[in-house]
């Protein structure tokens, strides 16, 4: 595993920091960097990071230590880098960090964040303030959460994520609609999941059999995130890197990543849990898709690649109604022209038609709808790919 220190991938002018030449031809991919996270997103290249996984300090208010019933004390989270002075410094914080993110996100990225009821709410607040557009809140149901000792309150058994594009026209985002479906037995995936804490063999733990990190993520829950938003060979930026879970999952789902952590004992220990991780191959990593997820192809692109030629004559599958291809992939009937979905729905007198369906043409080896032909380009499209 590569580890970069963040100066090492930028160099500072009397004026601006410029990208070193690591930065720009992408050493940085499959590494972790080691510093301040803002600092670390401005060496950067623009525009470069198709998902960002945000695990931000918490700002947990712990008042004190907590301790269970047999008085033994609770292994909380009241490290250095989760404490902030006031909601203030916490704001400045978070403002600081989003705005550098957005640099990186391509236009057409996503961003998640995941938080308690701490910080969520600050977070989401910023976040659209900045001009990002939510896209789904998602509630992480926690089978096993950790017990609420002093019973004052209701046991906190869930975290909130929140899905965001860059702005709210954004287009070209990734969701991986048809596979989360298949992922749920044929269900339209909920924004409520449920997955256990990380326990187990799972959890990393040091030579004194403590927890090496007090906030360690589950790997289920992060490949759930990367299946729904990213495509194999995207690039997951995670600044929060920690333990590493975000870089594990992406390299056995066949994405990039980059981390950024300033711990050297959570980069010690996500390297060698990186290192051990077998990617997925190839053919294992392809999902289900549907019609929405296919790339748009007009019908002019067909009779460009020679699948359809000019003065082709289509018909209905009952060859009730005849027209011909003209040059500018519209149909002519009667002495009128319109597109494929137009003339369909002339003739038939209705008023809307998928020409794609509608029309068949007899090439000599059998009677076929065009949609077939729409077909083969997109295989071909594939196969350049």
């Amino acid at each position: 595993m590569r580890v970069f220190k963040a100066a090492d991938l930028a160099r500072s002018s009397t004026k601006s920091a410029k990208r070193s030449k690591s930065a720009d031809d992408g050493a940085w991919m499959n590494s972790i960097i080691k510093g301040d996270c803002v600092a670390a997103l401005e060496a950067l290249p623009s525009n470069s990071v198709d998902v960002v996984f945000a695990d931000p300090p918490y700002n947990l208010q712990l008042g004190g230590d907590l301790s269970r019933p047999d008085q033994s004390k609770v292994d909380a989270c009241d490290d250095h880098w989760d404490q902030f002075d006031t909601f203030r410094a916490y704001d400045d914080f978070t403002r600081a960090w989003l705005l550098a993110v957005r640099r990186v996100l391509k236009p057409t990225g996503t961003i998640w964040v995941i938080g308690s009821y701490h910080n969520i709410f600050r977070v989401g607040t910023i976040l659209q303030d900045m001009q990002f557009w939510i896209l789904n809140d998602i509630v992480w149901r926690k089978t096993n959460p950790m017990p609420n000792f002093r019973g004052r309150r209701f046991t906190n058994a869930h975290e909130t994520m929140i899905w965001a594009s860059r702005d709210q026209n954004a287009k070209g985002y990734t969701f991986n609609y048809d596979a989360m479906k298949m992922a749920n037995d044929d269900v339209q995936m909920r924004s409520d999941w449920v997955f256990p804490i990380c326990n187990g063999g799972e959890r990393l733990k040091g030579k004194d059999g403590k927890k090496v990190h007090p906030t360690q993520k589950p790997e289920a829950l992060l490949h759930r995130v990367l299946m729904s938003s990213t495509k194999p060979g995207d690039v997951v930026l995670d600044p929060f890197f920690g333990t590493g879970t975000t870089g594990a999952v992406a390299k056995r789902l066949g994405r990039n990543f980059v981390g950024i952590e300033r711990e050297q004992d959570y980069i010690d220990a996500a390297s060698a849990r990186i290192d051990a991780v077998v990617p997925a191959k190839r053919a294992e990593l392809v999902v289900t898709t549907g019609k929405r997820a296919e790339p748009r192809v007009p019908f002019g692109a067909i009779i460009e690649t020679g699948l359809l030629n000019v003065g082709d004559v289509l018909q209905d599958s009952k060859k009730r109604w005849q027209a011909k291809i003209r040059i500018d992939g519209s149909l002519e009937w009667n002495g009128e022209s319109a597109s494929i979905h137009r003339m369909g729905a002339k003739v038939q007198g209705l008023d809307a038609c998928n020409g794609w369906t509608f029309w068949h043409i007899d090439k000599g080896d059998g009677f076929q709808s065009i949609d077939e032909l729409r077909k083969q380009y997109r295989a071909q499209l594939g196969n350049a790919a």
